[in-house]
């Protein structure tokens, strides 16, 4: 068994997020948690698409760094990872058409997919946190009330952000989420999304309450 294996995940994860178009330069931030119960993190100020094993950050669950520059951003992925013992992977990226809802749509709690079958049963709903400074402890804590019933969610004017159980889970995440606005923002130009019947909407959540609660 490879002991760098979540490690690896990483960066690969680094590098789908940014060739699928969800980070530029810097932007962004991953981690998972370590059999060790440590956290490995991507590096502060280092383009996602060119971050290496070495540059790889590790701190402890309370926040104390052991070795490298984690990102200012931290305070997220160890509210994430203090409130949910099962999430083993947490992921911020910055999807275009998903902040640009937040910006358009300020009144919006959550992103209005309820026309969209194949979204409630892969990801249920998606909520919008309220903005927090980027780098201070509201980020952390503003995720609080949504945790753990929720695995993928906007940060209003700011991004995304996933956390699973595996890396590929929260990584498929945020490429879900960045579909699912532009469908949506397709729609908005066509006319507006309509939402399915009551009832397909009630027989959906119960398929996906059935299906659990990973992010499909």
């Amino acid at each position: 068994m490879d002991a760098n294996g979540p490690l690896h995940d990483l960066l690969d994860g680094c590098r789908r997020l940014h060739a699928g178009g969800l980070l530029a330069a810097s932007d962004g931030n991953l981690s998972v948690r370590l059999p060790n119960g440590l956290i490995a993190m991507t590096p502060s100020g280092v383009p996602k698409a060119k971050v290496r094993l070495e540059d790889l950050a590790h701190l402890t669950l309370k926040g104390e760094i052991l070795s490298g520059r984690p990102s200012s951003e931290r305070a997220m992925h160890l509210a994430v990872y203090r409130a949910v013992p099962e999430a083993k992977a947490v992921v911020h990226a910055h999807p275009p058409t998903a902040i640009a809802w937040s910006l358009a749509r300020p009144e919006l709690a959550e992103l209005p997919s309820d026309g969209l079958p194949e979204v409630i049963l892969a990801a249920g709903r998606i909520p919008i946190v309220p903005m927090a400074i980027p780098g201070t402890e509201a980020m952390g804590t503003n995720l609080l009330p949504f945790l753990p019933a929720h695995r993928l969610l906007i940060l209003a004017r700011h991004g995304g952000l996933c956390w699973g159980e595996h890396l590929d889970e929260a990584v498929g995440g945020l490429e879900r989420l960045e579909q699912v606005a532009q469908i949506l923002w397709k729609a908005e130009a066509l006319g507006g999304a309509k939402p399915l019947a009551p009832s397909e909407l009630e027989a959906l959540r119960a398929l996906r309450a059935k299906l659990g609660p990973r992010i499909i």
